[in-house]
């Protein structure tokens, strides 16, 4: 009798240690929503990223979609119903929601080596998995001249035709102060001041009734395939996507750039799961497969020496590519991203 419970014992023992270890297996595979801001940037991440990791039998990822909605991430957190597990975020959101709470603060050894990341990827509630800008880019079939700045951009007398920007305030009105003639390096400090958003309002007044608004990423290439419009702000990747199978240009002059980085919101569960991910994605070799796949630059500068060089001309990080472009100032639209939303909803509703 207590050789046979000996026996029970340890078969139920072994029994609760394989449980236990499955369990953490299973804890580990966890089934994760990941949030982007869709079209051939999503693509790009599920060959890169999504694929690979359930590839490697680490879990699921239900892939979602959004525009930025600060909102939405929120009201997650504000209710305690957070079911987005991890979120694309652009620098002035992720600094700003971390400054609200609305972020994980994540811990810096998880992306190993910070020398090996373009300075500014690591912040204390994300890492940047990319670089990208928001450029003007055009139709080369439907003009007679090409552009060569956000001056152009305005002027409706030579270069006739509708055009594209982002629905926002957010790059709106750097562009128009460019197109007023501030040069790049001043863009945030005149916007700064009461005179300077007034000036960028002003600016936009001008070309108010040529604007076709655009939400969403994949828009701008739509836009500019169809004729639409002639030119547009755009996302730089979104451009070079297409750019085999139609005429669409860049102006690298006068963009703006950024990195979109990975977020959790407070309160996900499967956190060290959602963790995992962001370290998985910041990988050399992830890296490489997401820049293969659209013209973004990778935030670990491991990758670069991996990617074939045909590449690199159309990166935002190339140096002939950033020399007049303008460092997204993140610190800027931190302070001040909620009042200019406010003003420009209300300038563009009117």
């Amino acid at each position: 009798m207590s050789n046979f419970r000996s026996i029970f014992c340890h078969s139920t023992r072994y029994g609760a240690l394989a449980l236990g270890l499955l369990g953490a297996a299973q804890a580990m595979a966890a089934d994760l929503t990941v949030i982007s801001f869709g079209g051939a940037n999503k693509e790009a991440q599920t060959k890169a990223f999504y694929q690979p990791w359930e590839a490697a039998g680490k879990g699921k990822v239900i892939a979602g979609e959004y525009n930025g909605e600060m909102a939405k991430v929120k009201a997650m957190v504000d209710t305690n119903s957070v079911s987005w597990h991890l979120v694309e975020v652009e620098s002035p959101e992720l600094t700003r929601g971390c400054d609200e709470g609305l972020f994980e603060e994540l811990d810096p050894a998880l992306f190993g080596n910070p020398d090996d990341f373009i300075e500014g990827a690591i912040q204390p509630c994300g890492v940047g998995f990319f670089v990208w800008s928001t450029v003007l880019a055009y139709n080369a079939d439907k003009l007679s001249a090409a552009p060569a700045s956000w001056a152009d951009f305005w002027d409706v007398a030579k270069f006739p035709g509708k055009r594209g920007l982002r629905k926002g305030a957010k790059y709106t009105l750097e562009f128009a102060l460019m197109a007023d003639g501030v040069a790049p390096k001043d863009v945030y400090t005149v916007l700064a001041t009461q005179e300077g958003q007034d000036r960028a309002f002003k600016k936009l007044d001008e070309i108010k009734p040529h604007i076709q608004w655009w939400e969403a990423g994949a828009q701008p290439p739509q836009f500019l395939a169809s004729g639409d419009v002639v030119m547009s702000s755009a996302y730089n990747g979104r451009i070079a996507a297409v750019q085999k199978e139609s005429n669409l240009k860049v102006v690298w002059n006068g963009g703006i750039y950024d990195f979109d980085s990975w977020a959790i919101p407070k309160g996900a569960k499967d956190a060290d799961a959602a963790k995992a991910f962001a370290a998985f994605s910041v990988q050399p070799e992830q890296q490489k497969v997401y820049s293969s796949n659209i013209a973004y630059g990778p935030a670990n500068k491991k990758a670069v020496e991996l990617l074939d060089p045909a590449l690199l001309k159309d990166m935002p990080t190339t140096p002939e590519n950033i020399a007049n472009q303008v460092a997204m100032n993140v610190t800027f639209w931190a302070d001040f991203g909620e009042q200019l939303e406010q003003r420009f909803n209300a300038w563009a509703a009117k």
